[in-house]
């Protein structure tokens, strides 16, 4: 989207409400925003990318891509190392849709799990150093035990409400239920997840 780094499109104001209210309370002022990224699913989801492994696309139907934003594959071995450290992810609902066209999903408690994992990670490593930590095998160890023992979520909202989640997170994309219904333009929503001035010693903090 074309906002500015305070959340501001042509004819608004700054982005403003509880949710951001919320976050300078809780989390620490708001950090220059990013142009929002915009997430759309339609009807059908999901469905098979081209070049995708079926092992990938299975996770996917299964396991709603369930993920940490800002741990990313990377290099020829794709092992995933901490990349974007983000200070929250916001979603902003731009759609009506029914709450089972493939909701937000998300594990409650899960980001305990995924902190002691990644501290766990990078034990032993210099705080400089820690985006070049292979954390794959932990990573998938973390989100196996999350698995197990957190209860799934699916949060639906409509315009002019927000979902706020904790950066470490376990979330993913429910798929579309046979029933649900958007409209032409499906189920939309954007979403902002600045990064942390402080790098990623401030990602695994407690806030």
């Amino acid at each position: 989207m074309a906002n500015d780094t305070t959340g501001r499109i042509a004819g608004s104001g700054p982005l403003s409400g509880k949710a951001v209210d919320f976050i300078a309370r809780e989390i620490g002022p708001v950090p220059p925003l990013h142009p929002a990224q915009v997430s759309v699913t339609y009807k059908g989801y999901p469905r098979p990318r081209e070049g995708e492994s079926e092992a990938a696309f299975r996770y996917r139907v299964k396991r709603d891509a369930a993920h940490v934003d800002g741990v990313r594959a990377s290099g020829a071995a794709r092992g995933r190392h901490v990349e974007e450290p983000h200070a929250f992810i916001l979603g902003l609902p731009l759609t009506l849709a029914s709450a089972d066209a493939a909701p937000l999903v998300v594990w409650e408690g899960s980001h305990r799990i995924m902190r002691a994992a990644f501290m766990r990670a990078f034990a032993g490593h210099d705080p400089k150093g820690w985006s070049q930590v292979d954390v794959t095998d932990i990573y998938a160890s973390a989100r196996k035990r999350v698995f197990d023992t957190c209860r799934r979520v699916t949060l639906a909202a409509q315009p002019g409400q927000a979902i706020l989640l904790h950066r470490l997170c376990l979330h993913g994309v429910a798929p579309w239920a046979a029933g649900a219904d958007a409209g032409r333009d499906g189920r939309m929503i954007a979403y902002f997840r600045p990064e942390l001035p402080g790098g990623i010693t401030d990602w695994i903090a407690a806030n």
